[in-house]
């Protein structure tokens, strides 16, 4: 099935609302490079191909060089190529997302606290979650990627 509801036409509402979280985000204080690398990877666990389309090219407008993008799912291994907040906001990522299987353990939240602030570390939980719901809606709907319209 590829023709799936529209779910923002059908409740803009339940949209915009969602939507508020995301202008927060982008003006929490949080940079937009860390905010779009943890919507990428929290995307990619969940498997949302329009997600993970638009937060690539977002991260590519921003000047992410296309050998970091492309070691995003393997950030534990890529060496340097991350810096130790974007390392800790990947994994705090991983974590939260993953809650079913990692219950968030005491030392990833450790890890996120050491580095994070207590307003960055909720906000950057805010993104997390606010990436979730998107994802969920966008794998429920089928909503399909930029590069496949």
């Amino acid at each position: 099935m590829s023709n799936r509801l529209d779910y923002a036409k059908a409740s803009p509402e339940g949209y915009k609302a969602f939507g508020g979280v995301y202008v927060y985000l982008q003006n929490s204080g949080l940079s937009h490079e860390l905010i779009d690398l943890v919507y990428l990877r929290v995307s990619q666990i969940n498997g949302c191909a329009f997600c993970i389309d638009m937060h690539s090219r977002d991260l590519v407008k921003l000047g992410i060089n296309v050998e970091k993008l492309v070691l995003v799912p393997v950030w534990r291994d890529a060496g340097n190529v991350f810096t130790a907040r974007e390392r800790i906001a990947l994994g705090w990522a991983e974590s939260v997302t993953n809650v079913a299987l990692s219950g968030i353990p005491d030392a990833d939240y450790i890890a996120a606290a050491a580095e994070f602030g207590d307003k960055e570390l909720a906000d950057l939980t805010y993104a997390i979650g606010l990436m979730n719901a998107f994802n969920r809606f966008g794998v429920a709907f089928r909503v399909k990627p930029a590069a496949s319209a």
